[in-house]
């Protein structure tokens, strides 16, 4: 008889309103998209981890701390799954158990693109490994267990990517206030293209950091137009307004454009979506590559579609999901 073991899926997130500011105290406004990771986990008879991403071609096992690579990059696969590894291991810790595991990835998420697909992987091993193991864990317990690993792995973060991977919906976020669900009406329908220029997040954090240092009266007014959008947003979720918000998209990508963390890649798509009839169209997350996203009318999008492929992008529809990290099988 095989065994399927335990599946679990979380979605990944655009962040819509506010990348970058939010580092220095802005809100901003994420949402939670139809592209989910999966996670597939059973036990083992050894006291091996075993790890499978049939995406990115990976294969390997950590016996204790070595890793030994069986398929892919040894330097690259062991970088990737040092997270899921270290989220098994947190979650056997919490329930009292020592037990070999295969994890097995399986995810529709472009990886380094800026939609979250690390924490969707991590928030979905997380919680299919406590449901292996019967370990009882809350929504909460998965998130806090995602958000500590994130830090082992990238040092300080606002810890964003795992809640929207972990709660679903839309979420204000800002630093000091932490994470507050949004009501949104508006059925969002958005269209994300993906340059497939893999871009480095850091790089960007400090390009902006630069700005702010070199010109700081000039970041602050950008920083306070930021704050402006996103408050601005959140009323126009409640009375469905899909032009205004369009319209605080292309405000809001001209903030980005204007920090240097746009490029070439992402411009043209962007260009050629507002030319295909998008209501509004910006980078989403870092910047220097990854996505853009537009929004766009029923009627326009096949057009929008067609434009971000025509300009080289690869595009795909992404609609708002209400529903988070969540137990597929059994």
């Amino acid at each position: 008889m095989v065994r399927m073991g335990v599946i679990a899926s979380a979605p990944a997130k655009v962040i819509l309103f506010g990348e970058h500011f939010v580092v220095y105290g802005e809100p901003s406004i994420v949402l939670a998209i139809d592209k989910r990771a999966y996670a597939t986990v059973d036990r083992r008879d050894d006291k091996r981890i075993h790890l499978q991403s049939a995406n990115l071609g990976f294969a390997g096992f950590f016996e204790d701390e070595n890793f030994k690579v069986e398929k892919g990059d040894a330097k690259e696969a062991r970088m990737r799954f040092e997270a899921i590894k270290l989220a098994a291991e947190k979650v056997m810790k919490t329930c009292g158990e020592d037990v070999g595991l295969n994890i097995e990835i399986n995810s529709t998420v472009p990886v380094a693109a800026g939609l979250g697909s690390s924490a969707a992987v991590i928030v979905a091993a997380t919680a299919a490994t406590g449901s292996l193991l019967k370990a009882k864990m809350s929504r909460e317990d998965v998130f806090r267990i995602a958000c500590e690993t994130e830090k082992v792995l990238h040092g300080t973060t606002s810890g964003v990517d795992p809640a929207i991977s972990t709660f679903g919906g839309a979420l204000l976020f800002q630093m000091d206030t932490g994470f507050k669900p949004l009501e949104v009406k508006a059925d969002i329908q958005l269209v994300v293209g993906d340059t497939g220029v893999q871009r480095s997040t850091r790089v960007q954090v400090e390009k902006v950091r630069g700005m702010m240092e070199n010109y700081p009266n000039i970041f602050e007014s950008l920083q306070r137009a930021a704050r402006e959008i996103v408050l601005k947003a959140i009323d126009i979720f409640r009375v469905k307004d899909l032009v205004t918000l369009g319209e605080l998209m292309n405000i809001n990508h001209a903030l980005l454009y204007a920090l240097g963390v746009s490029d070439e890649s992402l411009e043209w798509l962007i260009n050629a979506s507002r030319k295909a009839g998008a209501l509004g169209a910006k980078l989403t997350g870092a910047g220097g590559g990854g996505c853009m996203v537009a929004l766009a009318k029923n009627e326009r999008t096949e057009l929008v579609m067609d434009a971000i492929l025509r300009a080289g992008g690869r595009p795909f529809i992404a609609k708002k999901t209400d529903e988070g990290v969540k137990i597929e099988h059994p």
